[in-house]
């Protein structure tokens, strides 16, 4: 039997209106292998909570340029965990400044990405820190 491919799903949460960078990151982990579901703009962390449930997801890739990151990602975790999804694994990237990741971390957060990250770095970091679940 084959193993399951890993499953991601790429949002933006809040009002931030730009969303090439979370296109280019799901397109790469796509053509890397993973499955990959892309929400759009403008979700709710409940909004994106429901589909990585929905969608039986095994991580959560979350982007945001505006600068709610502390407040966002957060949220995320909180209404995964009112779903009773605790073990999707939650990552993200955006403008991102260096003294918020260690909080962002501490909220549960397990990957943060700042601009110029190589996109193998995210992909490797996928492969060694996701597991598929339901595997």
């Amino acid at each position: 039997m084959t193993e399951r491919k890993i499953r991601v799903l790429v949002a933006k949460p809040g009002l931030d209106g730009h969303d090439r960078g979370a296109k280019v990151v799901a397109r790469a982990l796509r053509d890397a292998g993973f499955e990959v579901v892309y929400t759009g703009l403008h979700q709710t962390p409940e909004m994106i909570a429901a589909a990585a449930v929905q969608e039986d997801v095994d991580a959560v890739g979350l982007s945001i340029m505006s600068g709610a990151h502390n407040t966002l990602f957060p949220a995320v975790i909180d209404a995964l965990r009112a779903r009773g999804a605790d073990e999707i694994v939650v990552f993200g990237g955006g403008i991102i400044p260096d003294e918020d990741i260690e909080r962002l971390r501490a909220a549960g957060v397990k990957g943060v990405f700042t601009p110029g990250t190589p996109l193998k770095t995210i992909i490797d970091w996928v492969h060694a820190n996701i597991v598929p679940q339901n595997a």
